[in-house]
């Protein structure tokens, strides 16, 4: 499968570990402006190369001498051609506005560069509208007074509020750069359970751009123009009118397995968002209805993460037991199929 990527990763290992003795706040990411890029302005082409940084942040460290383009240094407005190589020496600002909350965090591995957490369904990654405190950002601040000198406490990935599972974060500069040059590189490996209404015959692909929703602009939509998506699926158990599948992430879009199922008329149990209302087996059980009816958010969790180490390059793997209320739900289906085999 070929790799679609807009960034071309140049790592300088020696001149990174060189500028880590005198400023660990600095961070450089190098790349080459390819065919879809070429013609926009800088500062545009950066957004895109660089999502984890805003527009404005950007633009302020090209006026700031910071971002090069074949060893020259340009305004915001000039244009890059394909084939010119881009130096970003990027600096983390603190957030201000997330303070430390004592939030307690289920750590299932923590060393000097890279913590992994379980994240709990109802916990929010980062602040956003609505969601200024309580998050796993306002805990990391809490859990380590250095995560405030990285971006976003050191999350490079998220999770959606009602997902659970397994996250990395960054605890360092040096393994914040490796993990989100690895992320963009499609080289950590993210692995789901995913229970959808509808029976698929077989596993397979889902290969469509993801982009805002025209008509709801705060749900993500399969739209001609979106960001490159690719969700693989296989099927792990069938029950009567529901799927269990095992789910792996190429990308990682906003809402990327929400939709993609969705997309394909297997939207996930319990998403209200993406899936419309509760859809109950032919004379179910009343227990059965309950389950489906009550379970309280999608039925989604990241259960394996696969990376190798930013820094030690260790080839590493978690694994997460699958939650309580999915593990009921799942059960209560297991046990309504039997009931209708008799």
């Amino acid at each position: 499968m070929g790799n679609r990527s807009r960034f071309i990763f140049v790592p300088d290992y020696t001149s990174h570990w060189q500028r880590a003795e005198k400023s660990v706040a600095e961070i450089q990411h190098q790349g080459i402006i390819d065919q879809e890029l070429s013609g926009l302005r800088l500062d545009q082409a950066l957004a895109r190369l660089f999502a984890d940084y805003s527009r404005s942040r950007l633009q302020a460290w090209i006026r700031d001498g910071r971002v090069e383009v074949d060893g020259e240094v340009r305004r915001p407005r000039d244009k890059v051609w394909a084939g010119e190589r881009v130096l970003l020496q990027a600096v983390p600002e603190t957030d201000q506005r997330c303070e430390p909350e004592d939030i307690p965090l289920h750590i299932v591995h923590k060393d000097e560069h890279i913590l992994v957490i379980d994240k709990p369904a109802g916990l929010v990654v980062h602040p956003g509208a609505g969601n200024r405190t309580g998050t796993v950002q306002n805990a990391l601040l809490h859990h380590d007074g250095d995560a405030a000198a990285l971006p976003r406490a050191g999350i490079v990935h998220r999770l959606d509020k009602d997902t659970t599972g397994l996250m990395v974060v960054a605890r360092s500069h040096v393994a914040h750069k490796h993990l989100v040059e690895a992320l963009q590189a499609r080289q950590i490996k993210r692995e789901y359970l995913a229970l959808v209404v509808g029976l698929p015959t077989a596993g397979g692909t889902v290969d469509a751009p993801i982009g805002r929703h025209p008509g709801r602009r705060v749900c993500m939509a399969v739209v001609q123009g979106g960001k490159h998506a690719v969700t693989h699926y296989r099927i792990n158990e069938r029950f009567r009118m529901h799927t269990l599948l095992d789910v792996q992430l190429e990308t990682g879009r906003t809402h990327q397995i929400r939709v993609h199922m969705a997309h394909i008329h297997y939207p996930l149990v319990g998403d209200t968002v993406y899936g419309g209302r509760v859809k109950l087996p032919r004379d179910a059980s009343q227990a059965t209805v309950q389950a489906l009816q009550q379970f309280p958010r999608q039925a989604l969790h990241a259960r394996r993460l696969s990376l190798n180490h930013p820094v030690t390059g260790e080839p590493l793997t978690w694994e997460s037991p699958i939650p309580g209320d999915l593990a009921r739900l799942i059960e209560q289906l297991r046990l309504d199929r039997a009931e209708h085999e008799r």
